[in-house]
């Protein structure tokens, strides 16, 4: 059915003739886009050489590995990644149809049609995120304000010469085309804008900013994390407190914002579709039906056959009426989910922060890596497809329901039935309402009669003791014939709910729609679990701000000097001076045995000079010298007298 839909909104009308086929131009666009990825792996080089340096040794470890997108752990330019999974979102809804290969292949090779339309769709969009990620900042920003060109000079082109289409009829291009064109025409200013930058780098009249593994944002979480937990000074707003309360101090990875904008411009253009194509099959059910009046009355059949027109023209309207009010909610409701899964996935991530894992089913405590690394993998697409199928479900659902709604509430209104749908509809709520009341009357009276007094008066509740035991056997014995007959029922509405609900959260990917104990069966779920704990153990802020900490002391560590440790600067801890002090002194005696003797040690107790111990010391001193000199001394110190004032 999604894959009708899309290609019904990306067909054109064909009478339209302005020289340029998309479909063409999408094909031929593969060889700039090889020739883009070839220049930028030329730029870069490879931080291990291989056996191909050694045989090709003018490469000098060039054509190294293009990154398009950091998947795990990049922070940086997440709106111009986001706009540019915009600009590539008409090209992930053609993976639906196979109307983008130019060739024909049997029924059994759908499968291998999909993977090369996969790869072919990615490696023309490969520029995009390549051009933004190359540290070759002034080349990739030539190479992307070119290819951005193209495809908006193409795309607009189209779209202003031949707006028209076969399902939304005049102007479904503009329609269905202007947020891929609003996204590609900025990703063009994101392209001049990193190349004004980096001419002026290049002119030395702006610093570029340091590459660190942490960001301003984690620096702050884990500021606030050592301070004092510290009253409110406002409260919250109920938009914050049943809604969304905003974390200055926690931003969404590249990958869930371009996740989400995916998700939401094809929710925009299946339900342009929903709606173009449900006009189009009630407008053929209305020709039908007329056709069939006119085949009763040519044909001058009996009374029951003409009565069921009216019928039918009465469940055509209604279903249109119906189909058309639930677009709209089961639309609301989707884009309600979309971003329902931003704050899960804070929410999620923020807890397993905190070291808490409750909210997960304990086999979930301690995914495999490999599952975990997996799941990054997936998770965008299938949180896309979710989304798409979601929607189709859902709406559906909501339709089902409406109808119910029109017959049972509205349509006897409208038809003056209205005491005979109010006795109808008071008959079964009296009937679900006795059936409530008789569960709840089982409760009152285990909770007066059957249940020991409290313990103490400050308890909420009653111990679990049984008092009147004989009573309650003679309860328990009645209760379990009227309980046989409750099950019934009750079973029957335990699967209706099941159904209901799981298919209304088929797109919630943060959530499972099995029992508890068949989680891993769910593997919309699984993949959901893997993700947020790769993402755990590679964004920790905590874990972020000690491995800067390291990395920045060793960095200055390497650019002390090897004579800083002899200088009069004082050292930033006690502790490390002791340390580097004692280190000095050892250096200092194994490359000039000699000083030993000059110790004050030794000087305070003459007799010690006098000693073949002494002397001991200082041959086994000058032979550890002359054996290690070569091997763990590579800088020599120079021989300089220590006194017994300066002795460290």
């Amino acid at each position: 059915m999604i894959k009708n839909q899309v290609e019904h909104v990306k067909s054109t009308v064909q009478d339209c003739h302005n020289g340029i086929s998309i479909d063409l131009f999408f094909h031929l666009s593969l060889v700039p886009a090889v020739l883009i990825v070839g220049i930028l792996s030329f730029l870069q080089r490879r931080a291990h050489r291989l056996t191909i340096d050694h045989r090709l040794p003018f490469l000098r470890g060039r054509f190294g590995i293009v990154v398009p997108l950091d998947t795990i752990g990049s922070l940086s330019n997440r709106w111009s990644y986001g706009f540019a999974f915009g600009a590539v979102s008409s090209s992930v809804l053609l993976l639906f149809s196979e109307r983008y290969i130019p060739f024909h292949l049997p029924a059994w090779a759908k499968a291998i049609v999909y993977l090369v339309g996969a790869l072919e769709v990615g490696l023309v969009n490969f520029p995009f995120f390549a051009c933004l990620s190359t540290p070759f900042r002034t080349t990739g920003a030539v190479l992307g304000i070119l290819y951005s060109l193209a495809w908006i000079i193409v795309t607009v082109w189209d779209t202003v010469t031949c707006p028209d289409g076969k399902v939304l009829g005049k102007y479904q291009k503009v329609i269905v085309q202007w947020p891929c064109i609003l996204s590609v025409i900025f990703l063009l200013g994101r392209f001049i804008y990193i190349l004004v930058k980096g001419v002026r780098i290049h002119l030395q009249l702006e610093q570029e900013n340091p590459n660190e593994l942490i960001e301003q944002h984690q620096v702050h979480h884990v500021k606030t994390l050592l301070k004092k937990t510290l009253a409110r000074s406002k409260p919250l707003s109920w938009f914050q407190r049943r809604v969304y309360e905003w974390d200055p101090y926690f931003k969404f990875p590249n990958r869930i914002i371009g996740t989400i904008i995916i998700s939401l411009i094809g929710l925009y253009t299946m339900t342009l579709a929903d709606y173009s194509l449900s006009n189009v099959a009630f407008d053929q059910a209305e020709k039908w039906k007329n056709t069939l009046k006119q085949l009763v009355a040519a044909c001058n059949e009996t009374e029951a056959l003409g009565a069921m027109i009216p019928q039918l023209e009465e469940f055509i309207d209604v279903s249109r009426k119906s189909w058309l009010a639930t677009t709209i909610f089961a639309s609301l409701n989707s884009v309600a989910y979309t971003f329902h899964v931003l704050a899960c996935y804070r929410k999620h991530l923020k807890r397993l922060w905190k070291g808490q894992k409750g909210f997960l089913p304990e086999k979930f405590h301690n995914p495999r890596s490999a599952v975990s690394v997996a799941s990054i993998t997936r998770y965008s697409g299938w949180q896309i497809a979710f989304t798409l199928w979601g929607y189709v479900i859902v709406h559906f659902i909501h339709f089902l329901v409406a109808l119910l709604l029109a017959y049972l509430i509205v349509l006897p209104i409208q038809n003056g039935k209205a005491l005979n749908m109010l006795t109808n509809l008071g008959i079964i709520l009296l009937t679900i309402t006795i059936v409530i009341a008789l569960v709840i009357l089982q409760i009152v009276l285990v909770q007066i009669f059957f249940l020991q007094d409290k313990m103490s008066p400050t308890d909420k509740h009653k111990p679990l003791a049984l008092n009147n035991r004989k009573a309650f056997h003679c309860f328990n014995y009645f209760f379990f014939f009227y309980n046989v007959v409750m099950g019934v029922s009750n079973c029957i509405l335990r699967l209706l709910c099941s159904i209901v609900v799981g298919t209304w959260l088929v797109s919630r990917i943060d959530r499972t729609i099995m029992q508890r104990g068949y989680e891993n069966m769910d593997a919309g779920f699984t993949t959901w679990i893997g993700m947020i704990f790769a993402d755990h153990y590679h964004n920790n802020p905590v874990m972020v701000c000690f491995c800067q900490l390291l990395v920045s002391h060793t960095v200055e560590r390497d650019i002390a000097s090897a004579y800083s440790t002899f200088s009069n600067t004082p050292s930033e801890a006690p502790v490390n001076s002791r340390a580097r002090r004692r280190w000095a002194l050892l250096y200092t005696l194994l490359r000039n045995p000699h000083l030993i003797l000059l110790r004050k040690q030794h000087l305070s107790s003459p007799s010690s000079l006098e000693s073949p111990q002494s002397d001991a010391v200082v041959q086994a001193w000058v032979m550890a010298s002359q054996t290690q000199s070569s091997q763990a001394m590579s800088l020599p110190l120079p021989e300089i007298t220590v006194t017994p004032a300066e002795d460290c």
